[in-house]
């Protein structure tokens, strides 16, 4: 398993990654190279899971973190996020928000130092979301 940043070949399967998210963002998606980083989790050369994060120089915020079906419980996801908080300097500010009954992704995030910092009401089409917060 390697993390390494995108690549414009990668475009089609970072695409069906994104399907398996409940609320994807396509237009980010296609933007993330000029707004933040896009980080892949490969088996071989193939992406199995990305992570896309906004950034800017004080603060970053992980917009998308998906991992294949077949390929998560390998460690993938928190392979992404360990090599993104790498990637920010340090006392960077660093936020996501996360559906409160999406209890693997909370526990993913607790486990990095993430902690609730707040609530926004109907954030997702779903319902509310927590907003997680640490500082690089």
């Amino acid at each position: 398993m390697a993390v390494r940043p995108a690549r414009p070949a990668d475009r089609s399967a970072l695409d069906a990654l994104q399907s398996h998210l409940p609320e994807p963002s396509p237009s980010l998606l296609a933007a993330g190279d000029d707004v933040g980083t896009i980080l892949v989790s490969t088996d071989g050369d193939r992406p199995v899971g990305y992570l896309l994060a906004v950034d800017s120089p004080a603060e970053g915020h992980v917009s998308e973190l998906v991992v294949a079906p077949d390929s998560r419980r390998e460690g993938r996801a928190s392979a992404l996020l360990t090599a993104y908080l790498r990637t920010r300097p340090s006392g960077t500010r660093v936020s996501l928000t996360v559906a409160p009954e999406n209890e693997a992704a909370r526990s993913l995030y607790e486990r990095h130092g993430f902690a609730v910092a707040g609530r926004r009401r109907e954030f997702f089409v779903s319902g509310d979301a927590l907003v997680y917060e640490r500082t690089a």
